[in-house]
This record gives C-alpha cells, sequence and structure tokens, in this order.
C-alpha cells in the first residue's frame, strides 16, 4: 500500500514537473539576462555562459512539447547557435555569426509562435500561461537584439555609441540586448542613438510591440477571469 502511494506521489511529481516548464523556461531565460553581462574577463565565466546558453536552447525545445515534425524544425534552426556556443565563437563581424544570427532569429519567432498559440488557445489563464507570456516577452527581446546586430553588418555605423556613456566603439551583442530591452519596456537605453532610418524603423516597431504586448496580455487576463467568474456564479 505504501509502495502505491509512493509511485503516486512520484507520478504526480512528474506532473507536476512537466505542468511547470514555461516557469523553468523563464527562470533560465532570465538567468541568462542576468548572468550575460559577468562572461566577459573570465574564461571560465565565459565558458560558463556558453554552456548554460546550449543549455536553454535545448531545454527551449522540450518545453514546447511539440509534435515530432515541429521539433525537427526547432532543432534545425537551434543547431547552428548549440554548435556554435559549444564549439567555437566566431567572429562577431564574420558571415558565419550573420547566418547565425538570422538562424537565432528564427528559432526565437518560431518559439513566440508556438508558445503564443498555448497559451491564448487555452479557455482559463493559469499560472503557467503567465510564465508563458513573459518567455514571449524575453524572447521578443532576444530577437530583435539578432535584428540590431543583423543591421550593423550590413551599417556598421546604424547606432552611435556616446563615448561619454561607453567604454567601447563597436557596437556588440550587450549592446544589442541592452538598447533591445531599453526600446521594448520604452525606458530608453542610454548612450546608444540609432542614426540609421532602418535603425529608428525597428526601433518604433519594437516599442510598439512591447507596449501591444502588454496590452493584449493584460486584456487576456482580464477576459479569463471574468471566464472563471462567471462560471462559478452560473454553478452557484
Amino acid at each position: 500500500m505504501r509502495e502505491a502511494r509512493l509511485i503516486h506521489a512520484a507520478a504526480r511529481g512528474r506532473y507536476a514537473w512537466y505542468q511547470n516548464k514555461f516557469m523553468w523556461l523563464f527562470i533560465f531565460l532570465l538567468t541568462v539576462l542576468v548572468y550575460y553581462p559577468y562572461s566577459v574577463g573570465s574564461a571560465f565565466r565565459y565558458y560558463s555562459y556558453r554552456a548554460l546558453f546550449c543549455l536553454v536552447i535545448l531545454f527551449t525545445v522540450y518545453a514546447l512539447n511539440m509534435r515530432r515534425s515541429l521539433v525537427v524544425i526547432a532543432l534545425v534552426l537551434a543547431a547552428p547557435s548549440v554548435v556554435q556556443h559549444a564549439v567555437y565563437a566566431a567572429h562577431p563581424r564574420s558571415p558565419v555569426t550573420m547566418i547565425n544570427s538570422f538562424l537565432a532569429l528564427a528559432f526565437d519567432v518560431f518559439t513566440v509562435v508556438v508558445i503564443f498559440r498555448r497559451i491564448f488557445s487555452k479557455p482559463n489563464a493559469d499560472s503557467e500561461s503567465i510564465f508563458g507570456a513573459l518567455c514571449i516577452y524575453l524572447f521578443v527581446g532576444f530577437s530583435f537584439a539578432s535584428v540590431f546586430l543583423m543591421v550593423t553588418y550590413f551599417e556598421p555605423h546604424a547606432f552611435y555609441l556616446d563615448p561619454a556613456m561607453n567604454n567601447h566603439a563597436v557596437f556588440d551583442r550587450l549592446d544589442a540586448v541592452y538598447y533591445s530591452f531599453g526600446s521594448m519596456t520604452s525606458l530608453g537605453a542610454s548612450g546608444i542613438t540609432p542614426v540609421t532610418g532602418e535603425a529608428r524603423l525597428l526601433t518604433i516597431i519594437e516599442a510598439l510591440l512591447g507596449v501591444l504586448f502588454l496590452a493584449v496580455l493584460v486584456s487576456r487576463l482580464l477576459s479569463a477571469s471574468s471566464t472563471v467568474t462567471r462560471a462559478a456564479a452560473s454553478r452557484d
């Protein structure tokens, strides 16, 4: 009898883990974002970040829980980024890095679409829906960081780095992440100014998407809450 209870408890534990995938994905993504500035200055921290980035990519594919055909597509899009971080690091301005950035962008967009369809198809908004929406928000920020990097590949002076606020003159990955999330939250990125028309247009698009997504998310949560309230009232 006790054995049966233990097996039942273990099964419930596995089910709870399965139900909390988006929560763990959000924690991993947030860890990557917070740890990124500390990945420079030490070989150990640098390689630790690369290993963590690979694990997050693989866990993202696992968390999506897709059918086999979509899993294959996700792995194909994610493979170049995993290989680059696990095996070698190409020069930031090389064509290989740009191709990798394009595939990383495709993987992020693919992930956002899958999570968006998953959480907004539910009749009720639970904790996983909220964490899924937060994951989308972070993925959008990382996606635009890749876009801004690709812009600087074709237009090296697309962004102006104020020497008074930056200790380097070349727009790098950390600058792209900082500028992307600053634009999406409408807080702005001090010390970085878009110069070309393409850079300014993309900045406007990201700012609009950030505001619209939050509006849609709040509307979705309110709608789900009112649905639950009406269902409870009808039972009473």
